[in-house]
């Protein structure tokens, strides 16, 4: 029990920093898209330190964190010897949303690599949008996690309650944002 428990609590601390990088990391790309409009000299110093403090946010806190985060999960799935947790209904949501977060963890790798190209696919208000579908899914793994069966029993109210949240998130950023690319 006690080497579960070190494993879940290095677990929490890895998921704490993981959703800290990517949080950050499309920060960057917002401000580094909106770089990538202007005049150089400007753009291209600009461009210069974006691309630097994203490649170490992704090499140094990001990825670390994830293996991290990923290899302590295993673990814990492997101490239950029972298999108990993928059993679990509230765990198959959990993993279908970890299954998003890593769509989600690549698709924003790749939007670095344009990005040092000097590529801006998205725009700045589509950036912060997208920056809030990770904000969805810790939601609803936190909520998964923390409320278990009762998570699966009132499915539908939890579906309802993401999809409308996820409305008003978007909305909000988009209401705050009015105006701009």
């Amino acid at each position: 029990m006690t080497d579960y428990l070190i494993a879940k609590s290095i677990h929490i601390i890895f998921v704490v920093s993981y959703f800290a990088g990517l949080f950050y990391m499309v920060r960057l790309f917002i401000y580094h898209t909106e770089a990538l409009e202007k005049d150089d000299p400007e753009r291209s110093i600009l461009h210069k330190q974006f691309s630097f403090m994203e490649e170490r946010l992704w090499n140094i806190i990001t990825v670390p964190a994830l293996v991290l985060m990923t290899l302590s999960g295993l673990y814990m799935l492997y101490d239950d010897g029972e298999w108990t947790l993928i059993k679990q209904g509230w765990f198959h949501v959990k993993l279908l949303f970890i299954a998003f977060l890593f769509v989600y963890h690549y698709y924003s790798w790749r939007i670095m690599k344009r990005l040092q190209a000097g590529r801006a696919s998205l725009t700045s208000v589509q950036l912060r949008m997208l920056n809030e579908i990770a904000t969805i899914i810790l939601f609803v793994v936190v909520f998964a996690v923390i409320l278990k069966g009762l998570f699966i029993t009132y499915w539908y109210f939890s579906l309802i309650a993401f999809v409308v949240m996820g409305a008003l998130i978007m909305l909000v950023v988009k209401l705050v944002n009015k105006g701009k690319n």
